[in-house]
């Protein structure tokens, strides 16, 4: 079979194309999943760089995202059968488990959800990752309510414009940061409220003014650094703050947390596989099958910006990198 394969550490060329043996079936729970469609993702991106969860070895098949049909299911299978579409978060992570970017790969039956049967494969393969971790950032560390005001940073992005709609679903007014005017109406028809142009405007003083001087209830950050620190400050008291990244916090940013009675929350949505944490990954699959529900009814939609062959995917690594992708890169697989 085709696979792209992680070769070494390093930039997006140690990303090589390699024929491999279609991958046999680790036990009789699991399924085997002609891969249509992968995910490109920053947490790809950063395995490629720093192998952070299977260091030193090599080689190794990125790609937590996908989405295909059923070769072949095990004979203890009883929820999916040869033929069935399915999309999945599953291995990727530089280990022996291999991943989306591949002609084939095997999935335990637990961890699949059946594909929305309106999406493309391509729209499919570009969900899992970002939907998984809006829900558990925004409904499970957030506890965002009808009626409560969140500011998302990065609306545009992969994260945040699924973080938008699944906001705006529960009732939420929503404010977004961006840069520059097209970014602007692509949140705007999502259904963002009030549009900070980080190039134009300050995201504190304008979330302050958009909430009257109080500030929002919880700040969803992608970005880290200055600008999850400087989100205290956009925060109202007791408000929350959960961010995707292992962002530093010093004595005096922590203490400006502690003055104001803050939540500091932080998501990682592949803590559950990296951990092996079956139970934290049975809920997982429960949330990709919410998502397909809500996909099939027209209350979640995903942006693709590029789809690129397989063999191309050291310039979706490149393209993620380089920043400002607005939605999300998804690999085309024979």
């Amino acid at each position: 079979m085709k696979a792209m394969i992680m070769a070494a550490l390093g930039s997006p060329e140690v990303l090589q194309a390699r024929e491999l043996a279609v991958p046999e079936l680790p036990d009789a729970s699991h399924c085997l999943v002609r891969v249509h469609a992968a995910g490109v993702n920053p947490l790809d991106c950063r395995i490629r760089r720093l192998n952070p969860y299977h260091p030193n070895h090599f080689p190794a098949v990125l790609g937590c995202d996908g989405a295909g049909v059923v070769e072949r299911a095990g004979s203890a299978c009883k929820r999916f059968k040869a033929g069935d579409e399915v999309y999945f978060f599953n291995a990727g992570l530089g280990g022996n488990e291999g991943g989306s970017y591949a002609q084939f790969t095997t999935v335990h039956a637990d961890y699949l959800a059946r594909k929305p049967k309106n999406a493309s494969m391509q729209e499919a393969a570009a969900l899992p990752l970002v939907w998984i971790t809006v829900w558990e950032a925004l409904i499970n560390r957030g506890a965002l309510e009808p009626r409560q005001r969140i500011l998302i940073h990065a609306g545009a992005g992969g994260v945040g414009h699924i973080a938008i709609q699944l906001a705006r679903f529960l009732r939420a007014q929503v404010a977004t940061t961006v840069s520059g005017s097209e970014k602007a109406r692509f949140v705007q028809s999502l259904g963002a409220e009030r549009v900070i142009d980080y190039t134009q405007e300050e995201f504190v003083a304008a979330a302050k003014a958009w909430t009257n001087g109080e500030g929002v209830d919880i700040v969803l950050d992608s970005v880290g650094g200055e600008t999850f620190l400087r989100s205290f400050e956009a925060v109202r008291i007791f408000g929350r703050v959960i961010t995707l990244l292992a962002t530093p916090i010093d004595m005096a940013h922590a203490n400006k947390a502690r003055a104001r009675n803050l939540i500091i929350g932080y998501e990682g949505m592949a803590a559950p596989m990296a951990l092996g944490n079956h139970r934290a990954r049975l809920a997982q699959t429960r949330i990709l099958e919410q998502g397909a529900r809500l996909f099939e009814q027209g209350k979640l939609k995903v942006h693709i910006s590029d789809t690129l062959p397989l063999e191309r995917a050291a310039q979706a690594h490149t393209l993620i990198e380089a920043g400002h992708t607005q939605g999300k890169i998804v690999l085309e697989i024979d």
